[in-house]
């Protein structure tokens, strides 16, 4: 790429400073240096604008700004539950908007000492899209269509808006989930650029081990990200032991049905300490009962499984009902006794816009 000193906003690869790879900047800017303080200020100390990069020269400063958009996403509504779940609806610089979900999964512990016996354990839900192309039944993003892409700079930067926004320190652990607005696999090109930018020891310094990829099941693209190796985790939106409700959920199960999709999981790289994620929706007298369960331990046969299952949340567009916790846990306890982990997804943020994309829906109606 050539040097910065005769780059312009047109001729750049993204004009989101957040799009680039410490090694794209070092290409860019002499001395090379500059680069990685350019990368602290932003990933160290969250700033906001390019004036606060105090030992940046002021005529890099002004290069800087001539060429690169910073920042580009703009919250422009919160909403925060009694449990400390925050919802975000951020601005893109072209006037798009989609959602993040900040997530407080445990609060601080302290022993009898009144010593930290253990700490504060966030997880972060990013957007990939603005909308969606898959279009399942119970999702609420569906509903608004499929707008496009986001860059890797658009991702990444939910997650430094997050942190700025909760105080929380460069060094401190998150994990993050791609659950958020879009399909991830249908946007791998700048997740997994993303993913890279994330983890990068220089920046957010986010373990790949910590990143989750949520797919629909894109059979192809779960092989191509395997191909990749990136070290992430992944998880499948399974919903359905038969294709015939999956279908009806998952409009792309027609596509690539159960099978094809499990058979692409079976080769996908795993850390030895990891299993492959299988969320499952559960939707009231659709796929509860315990005649799922059996066929669910039948489809998993030979997986290093963890099951995920998560109560539906309500939303006004959708059919679907909250089931009872009765019949979740009947349904866990089937599975873990025949050897499968299954946990029930603790509901966070029910007392606000949580489920995806409903947020959005609700501005979009404002």
């Amino acid at each position: 790429m050539p040097n910065l000193q005769h780059v312009t906003a047109k001729e750049a690869q993204d004009s989101n400073i957040y799009s680039y790879h410490l090694d794209e900047l070092e290409s860019l800017i002499t001395p090379k240096f500059r680069a990685k303080q350019i990368y602290n200020w932003l990933y160290k100390h969250y700033v906001s604008n390019i004036e606060s990069m105090k030992n940046i020269p002021k005529n890099l400063q002004e290069i800087l700004k001539q060429t690169f958009n910073f920042p580009n996403l703009k919250p422009i509504r919160i909403e925060e539950s009694g449990d400390g779940t925050k919802k975000y609806l951020f601005q893109t610089s072209d006037g798009a908007t989609f959602e993040s979900v900040f997530i407080k999964m445990r609060e601080k512990e302290y022993d009898e000492n009144n010593r930290v016996k253990k700490s504060e354990k966030y997880t972060f839900c990013v957007s990939s899209q603005v909308g969606c192309r898959v279009g399942c039944a119970f999702c609420s993003t569906a509903k608004g269509g499929f707008v496009r892409n986001l860059s890797a700079g658009e991702i990444v930067e939910q997650v430094v808006a997050l942190k700025r926004d909760n105080n929380l320190s460069a060094h401190k652990s998150i994990n993050i989930v791609f659950m958020g607005m879009g399909e991830p696999l249908d946007n791998l090109n700048n997740v997994a650029k993303a993913i890279k930018i994330l983890s990068h020891e220089e920046g957010l310094c986010i373990a790949t081990r910590r990143q989750t990829i949520s797919t629909s099941g894109i059979a192809p693209q779960i092989e191509k990200l395997g191909a990749m190796n990136l070290g992430v985790q992944i998880a499948l939106s399974l919903h359905a032991v038969d294709d015939s409700l999956r279908s009806r959920l998952i409009p792309m199960n027609k596509v690539y049905n159960i099978e094809r999709v499990l058979q692409a999981l079976k080769n996908f790289p795993l850390d030895t300490r990891k299993r492959i994620l299988f969320e499952y929706l559960v939707i009231k007298d659709i796929n509860d009962d315990l005649a799922s369960a059996k066929k669910l331990v039948k489809l998993l046969h030979g997986f290093r499984a963890k099951v995920n299952l998560i109560p539906f949340n309500p939303h006004a567009e959708s059919e679907f009902q909250r089931p009872c916790i009765e019949k979740m846990q009947s349904f866990a306890d089937y599975l873990y006794k025949r050897g499968i982990v299954a946990t029930i997804r603790e509901s966070k943020g029910i007392d606000i816009s949580a489920a995806c994309g409903q947020l959005r829906a609700k501005q979009m109606k404002a």
